[in-house]
């Protein structure tokens, strides 16, 4: 009886858990913020970012002193000479060598210094690569979420007709009982109504569509029981899309990731081209070492004890090594010639990469202005379409007008519905994008 009891508990809160995930009304916000955190290249980029950080970190650690140790046993058979006395033995002998040593540089044509630039310029680029990605998931996620709005809106005005359509029907079919007007009129509207059902059923699976599409953007599992929240969007006739593509270009080039990361790279170029020239000058490096070494001889008097040979046999140095490039396959003149190459690819790319914001922007503000424009052109077909259509209801329903006049009378009203609000959706849409290229957070607040 106490497991039955448990597991009915437990069904209850796996059940009220259920219930609560289905509950959740997602706005545009928390869209973006859940999408961010849990999108698989931006964890990429941010894996990416961490290697680009240890290649700096193991670029500034070239500038300590390398000290390396080295110990080694071996064996002489036969005639050996023992290195103590500088005596020949023929027996076999056996050594020890110990070795502590290495260098530092001193100069190498300040190539350390430049790689250690390079790579921090790589970081920052690299940094703004992820804000890039960022953005790009963010403007992603905010288009399909007003295309799930758009979508919502569209079911809304197709179930509208459609009830138009079944209440029509009734009318319609009092009237044919009546004797009033033809049968086929009655087959006419229900031929109408079974077309609009499919349009109805059709624009429902584009939500759908959209719904799945956006869900998969937050990296969900599923879009069962998802639902945003609808926010009340208002477009006033009035509007006007505020600023130029010039102010608004150069308010995103100072601020763009895209425009940053490729900036950041033609500097890390120019620093890989003078670490490249940096192989034509001479390197002094300062060496150092420690060594001493054991000979053992079995049945030999006198050999010594094995710290005391340490100690006999100690030996130190220093020095400077001067290494001057004097024919080395002509790697340096090709390591030259390639950095001088990806400074000018960089250089392209920066140059594109501002081209291609330019036309983002050009074509968001354009799209924006003839979208207000349709918006404001639906508003008025909207305004006939509906007076027409009520017209033509009243004259339908005292046989003035076939059914083919009343249903084209009412798809007309359905296309400018349909029309007003992708207008609008779409005014909005490109109207955050030129908002975003400012700065601006995406959000829905009017």
């Amino acid at each position: 009886m106490k497991k039955i009891l448990i597991l009915i508990f437990t069904c209850l809160i796996s059940s009220q858990a259920l219930i609560f995930s289905q509950q959740k009304v997602w706005s545009l916000e928390e869209c973006i913020k859940y999408a961010i955190d849990n999108n698989i290249q931006i964890k990429q980029q941010g894996i990416q970012t961490e290697i680009q950080k240890n290649s700096l970190d193991l670029a500034k650690f070239l500038l300590l002193p390398s000290l390396n140790g080295q110990a080694s046993h071996s064996y002489s058979f036969g005639r050996a000479l023992d290195q103590n006395t500088y005596t020949f033995f023929n027996q076999t002998l056996q050594s020890d060598y110990f070795y502590l040593g290495g260098s530092m540089p001193v100069f190498n044509g300040l190539q350390n210094y430049n790689s250690i630039q390079k790579n921090k310029y790589q970081v920052l680029a690299s940094e703004q690569d992820l804000k890039d990605i960022s953005d790009n998931v963010a403007l992603n996620v905010a288009l399909a979420y007003l295309q799930i709005l758009l979508n919502k809106e569209l079911v809304t005005a197709n179930e509208n007709q459609l009830n138009i359509t079944l209440q029509q029907i009734e009318k319609t079919r009092k009237l044919v009982d009546a004797g009033s007007v033809a049968k086929g009129n009655l087959l006419e509207i229900e031929a109408q109504a079974a077309q609009e059902e499919l349009s109805l059923i059709t624009q429902k699976n584009l939500l759908e569509t959209s719904v799945l599409t956006l869900t998969q953007f937050l990296e969900l599992k599923t879009p069962a029981g998802f639902e945003i929240l609808v926010p009340e969007i208002n477009v006033d006739p009035n509007s006007v899309v505020s600023g130029n593509i010039d102010d608004i270009y150069a308010i995103a080039e100072k601020n763009r990731p895209e425009i940053k990361s490729s900036e950041l790279k033609l500097t890390a170029s120019e620093y890989g081209l003078k670490m490249a020239r940096g192989g034509r000058s001479p390197m002094v490096s300062l060496n150092y070492s420690l060594n001493s070494r054991y000979t053992y001889l079995s049945n030999v008097p006198g050999i010594e004890s094995f710290n005391t040979q340490l100690k006999n046999n100690k030996n130190s140095g220093v020095g400077l090594t001067l290494s001057i490039p004097i024919l080395n396959g002509w790697q340096v003149n090709k390591n030259i010639s390639n950095s001088k190459l990806n400074v000018e690819s960089s250089q392209y790319t920066l140059d594109g990469t501002k081209k291609q914001l330019y036309k983002n922007i050009q074509q968001a503000y354009t799209d924006a202005v003839a979208a207000l424009k349709k918006y404001n052109v639906s508003i008025k077909a909207i305004a006939s379409s509906e007076e027409s259509f009520r017209y033509t209801e009243q004259k339908f329903n005292v046989g003035m007008v076939t059914s083919v006049d009343y249903n084209a009378s009412k798809t007309q009203l359905l296309n400018s519905q349909s029309d007003m609000a992708q207008a609008k959706y779409e005014f909005i849409f490109k109207t955050k994008v030129l908002d975003f290229y400012k700065g601006i957070p995406l959000n829905l607040n009017q």
